[in-house]
């Protein structure tokens, strides 16, 4: 399906536990040999594979020996992605380490809405940031004196980017300070500039934790593009004082299936702007795509248009980007095949291909024939 589609490069993510039941230690032979087969039947098609190494599965043996509030988190991530760089780096030369370290963080720490379900207090939050931060430099590192040939790293942050509410120079402003606040910036500069961001090092105050001045030297390595997932954006507006103030979509405006992504494409002109401006990297668009309540037709055809819809406007702000001179390399829509989400389950359907959960059933809807002319005409359809 991914070589009728004439997809370029395909993104997956390694299981952690499937390689290493315990975490760290004994090796499942059978699960290594899994993405072997994934691997050698891309490069058979013609399809470039694109490793994730973290997409929040942290094997239960080490979360039983502390989780990511443990600093030895750092070197068990490390210990991992040494084994995977090894084995795979003959043929795979663009790797990730984390996925969305703001979701499995914000959410799986925090608000307990994800795995751990766990309801931890801020200073714990950030404390586990920095664990995260230290485990992707620490692989990074592993990772490039273990390769077996050059390869790319980069690391994929979950963004909602500011959108000015006006071309005023103070709304501009606004955005682009409103796209780094919060855990968003706290994630992003140490890895990309070496430094917590004053603003939120201000403002969370005595909850930062105590570390090593060096260990911020090992959290920034240096990386070879941006990556970035993203589906929705904040439209901003600068306050009476100045300060990024966040404005309501208008009632009605279009919303996707799940429920807190609304239509918003300027994101993904602004997002590639605002980042590639403060990091001077090229720019990947590793997730961007819409939940749609899809089913089979009687006439067996899957119609989804506002898919098709979504995904135009937002490729169109994106081409908007590269014509205002970002550089933009790559795009991966989500997701090729309907799939879990992690706190939704089965219900929302983000796929180009209809699965049928009790079957497996694979069904391209007409997103997926308009995406495989999208590619086919490298955009000129939009």
């Amino acid at each position: 399906l991914m070589k009728e589609l004439g997809l370029g490069a395909y993104r997956f993510s390694l299981s952690w536990p499937r390689l290493f039941p315990d975490g760290t230690g004994r090796r499942n032979e059978a699960g290594f040999a899994f993405y072997d087969r994934l691997i050698d039947e891309l490069l058979a098609a013609g399809i470039t594979p694109w490793i994730t190494l973290f997409h929040w599965d942290l094997p239960q043996a080490l979360q039983r020996r502390g989780g990511w509030m443990a600093r030895e988190s750092a070197d068990w991530f490390a210990d991992y992605a040494e084994a995977a760089v090894t084995r795979y780096s003959d043929r795979v030369r663009h790797w990730f380490t984390h996925n969305e370290p703001e979701v499995f963080i914000f959410l799986g720490h925090h608000l307990g809405t994800h795995a751990p379900g766990e309801k931890r207090p801020w200073a714990d939050i950030l404390t586990i940031s920095h664990h995260v931060m230290l485990a992707h430099g620490k692989a990074v590192q592993a990772m490039r004196a273990n390769a077996r040939q050059p390869i790319e790293i980069g690391y994929v942050a979950a963004l909602w980017p500011g959108v000015p509410a006006s071309s005023a120079p103070a709304d501009l402003e606004a955005a682009r300070r409103a796209t780094f606040g919060g855990l968003a910036g706290w994630l992003l500069d140490p890895v990309y500039r070496g430094e917590y961001p004053a603003q939120q090092l201000a403002e969370y105050g005595d909850q930062v934790p105590k570390y090593d001045p060096d260990d911020l030297k090992l959290i920034a390595q240096p990386l070879d593009f941006f990556a970035m997932n993203t589906y929705q954006g904040n439209i901003v507006r600068a306050g009476a004082d100045g300060q990024p103030q966040v404005v309501a979509p208008p009632q009605g405006n279009p919303r996707t299936a799940f429920a807190v992504f609304e239509l918003l494409p300027e994101a993904l002109y602004w997002g590639p702007r605002w980042y590639h401006e403060r990091y001077g990297l090229p720019v990947y668009v590793t997730e961007n795509g819409m939940s749609l309540t899809d089913w089979v037709s009687l006439d067996g055809i899957v119609d989804d248009p506002q898919r098709i819809d979504f995904l135009r406007r937002y490729l169109r702000e994106l081409r908007r980007a590269v014509a205002d001179g970002v550089d933009v390399r790559g795009y991966f829509a989500w997701s090729l095949l309907d799939n879990f989400e992690w706190a939704e389950g089965y219900r929302d359907r983000f796929g180009l291909i209809h699965v049928d959960y009790a079957t497996q059933k694979r069904t391209p809807k007409r997103s997926f024939d308009w995406y495989r002319e999208t590619i086919r005409t490298n955009g000129a359809q939009l």
